[in-house]
């Protein structure tokens, strides 16, 4: 039934994409199978990042979803798709009560029978859920229902999004593809994982664990009795909307402060709990009366390993010492830039970009010659983003919104020093800097004792010419696979003319020769477009092997 469904969402979604995909197929080669590719004004990429806005906007629930995602992945698009994207909200009319009952009483049995009283009207709805108000166990409660037959939905477009990914790969640029692979990856468990109120009711729970005692923040209690796999019934705690000025105005509300406040609680969720509430736009945070922030909606959360963490730390440590060598060094560890970046480009990148967050004015100048640089060499760094970040990325770049709304002149950069000085954790990056440059001395000490020893007996072998060198060949780009077909093609190539051309001499009928030299033509195109494309080349690691291929010989 899945597949069938799929099928037809399949029809659906390319009816909706073909006019932008054969736009950017267009854009590679100008006349689709050869040509130079063409470039595109800012004008242009704007009307179509709106086109893509409204086909996401038609087909429903998992698109939408997805283009909230692409709207945090600078990575993958360019700028203007970003911004536009980044208007489209997660909210559309609740589905009929009628059929949100039959999924709440599917669940936990008849309504009237679990909660004391049940408003049928949502006060809320978006593309995966709706909330309701009630009461339970005499308390007021939110009630958060999954919508009416989303799952196979959500599991059709997800096929479909599998199948079209090839495609979506061979049109967009070579440095986006990494990152488009790790995205559809990534929205296929978010997006499973958002469904799954069960897991939610644990993530939140477990976050509200690690605020327990801290009055700056408030995350409703679960009731685990009326909750389930597609129900979760919580707390209702009611709020100013965080992006509420003036309501926030109006009840004395220091609105930096609260701006602080927000950061220091993702900075703890993220630094040291490891486990964090992944989508803060101002719909899921609230501030009470007395100022503390409310969080709303944990089904997007994530996890942050230990490495990940240090790396982080790392990374802020750098940017509170300015010193764009360890924020360049943290982005490689971390995956997240190449390490064939231009590190004095992307040096100066980082420093516009501290000047920024700090609020400083920059030098138009200067923006300009850096952008000058940064689109005449970006394809040799590109920016990448492990799955493993994605989430942290997409938190960083809506609490930076939130934070800059709440406060234009807020300096996010100072309230991050200052908690990392806090909790030590820029004393234990300094440690762990000097300890590791100490291990560092006593490699390089330990080497000058044993390598010209060791330098010694190679001379000795080169010079009785008793040497074995073996070579590792890394062909990450498949070169030898492309040097095989296009010998292949070349033999058959050969073989097709030298027999059209024998038996034409030999004053066989020419139509035969012809029809050999028609069945070799397609051959003849695809050995040249092979030579077309952009030249790879293949990396060879010598090793000295000689004890590995004694070792060889005694097997």
């Amino acid at each position: 039934m899945v597949s069938l469904r799929a099928y037809w969402r399949f029809l659906v979604v390319f009816k909706g994409f073909f006019p932008l995909l054969f736009a950017w197929a267009r854009d590679r080669k100008r006349f689709l199978l050869f040509g130079r590719s063409r470039s595109v004004d800012s004008e242009t990429r704007i009307r179509r990042a709106e086109a893509l806005l409204e086909t996401l906007l038609t087909l429903g629930p998992t698109f939408i979803k997805l283009g909230q995602l692409l709207s945090t992945r600078p990575d993958i698009l360019p700028p203007e798709y970003v911004d536009v994207l980044a208007s489209l909200q997660d909210e559309v009319p609740p589905a009929d009560w009628d059929e949100a009952k039959e999924v709440l009483e599917d669940e936990l049995g008849p309504v009237e029978e679990t909660f004391d009283e049940f408003d049928s009207e949502a006060i809320s709805g978006a593309s995966l859920g709706q909330v309701y108000r009630a009461v339970h166990d005499g308390e007021q409660v939110a009630v958060k229902v999954r919508r009416p037959g989303i799952v196979p939905l959500v599991n059709a477009d997800l096929k479909v999004l599998r199948w079209s990914l090839p495609v979506i790969v061979f049109l967009v640029d070579e440095s986006s593809s990494f990152s488009l692979s790790n995205l559809a990856e990534e929205f296929s468990k978010t997006i499973r994982q958002e469904m799954d109120y069960g897991r939610e009711r644990v993530m939140l729970e477990e976050i509200s664990e690690n605020f327990a005692g801290n009055e700056e923040i408030r995350i409703p209690d679960t009731h685990e009795a009326a909750s389930g796999e597609s129900v979760l019934t919580m707390e209702y705690l009611p709020g100013t909307k965080i992006n509420d000025l003036d309501e926030l105005d109006a009840k004395g509300i220091d609105r930096t402060e609260l701006a602080t406040r927000l950061q220091r609680i993702y900075l703890q969720m993220i630094i040291d709990d490891g486990v964090f509430h992944a989508d803060p736009h101002p719909g899921n945070l609230a501030v009470d009366d007395e100022g503390a922030v409310i969080f709303y909606d944990f089904g997007m959360s994530g996890r942050v390993d230990p490495y990940i963490q240090e790396k982080i730390v790392e990374f802020y440590v750098a940017i509170a010492e300015q010193d764009t060598d360890a924020i360049l060094d943290a982005l490689v560890e971390m995956g997240t830039l190449s390490p064939e970046a231009d590190r004095e480009v992307m040096g100066r990148v980082m420093e516009l970009a501290i000047q920024d967050a700090r609020g400083e004015d920059i030098e138009q100048y200067r923006v300009q010659q850096i952008i000058e640089q940064v689109e005449g060499t970006i394809y040799e760094f590109p920016l990448r983003l492990p799955r493993n970040l994605a989430l942290v990325l997409r938190v960083a770049t809506v609490v930076e919104g939130v934070c800059v709304t709440l406060d234009p002149e807020f300096d996010f950069i100072s309230v991050a020093t200052d908690y990392l000085t806090e909790q030590g954790y820029r004393e234990q990056t300094a440690r762990r800097i000097a300890n590791d440059a100490a291990e560092q001395a006593q490699e390089t000490a330990g080497a000058l004792v044993s390598v010209p020893p060791k330098l010694d007996r190679v001379l000795d072998g080169i010079e009785e010419e008793s040497l074995t060198i073996n070579i590792n060949v890394e062909d990450g780009e498949d070169v030898f696979r492309d040097l095989a077909k296009r010998l292949i093609l070349g033999i058959f190539v050969a073989a097709g003319v030298l027999s059209a051309a024998l038996i034409y001499a030999f004053g066989q009928d020419w139509r035969v020769s012809a029809g050999i030299l028609a069945v070799t033509a397609p051959l003849v195109l695809a050995l040249w477009r092979s030579f077309r494309r952009k030249q790879r080349s293949i990396r060879a690691t010598p090793q000295f092997t000689r004890q590995n291929m004694r070792e060889r010989e005694r097997k």
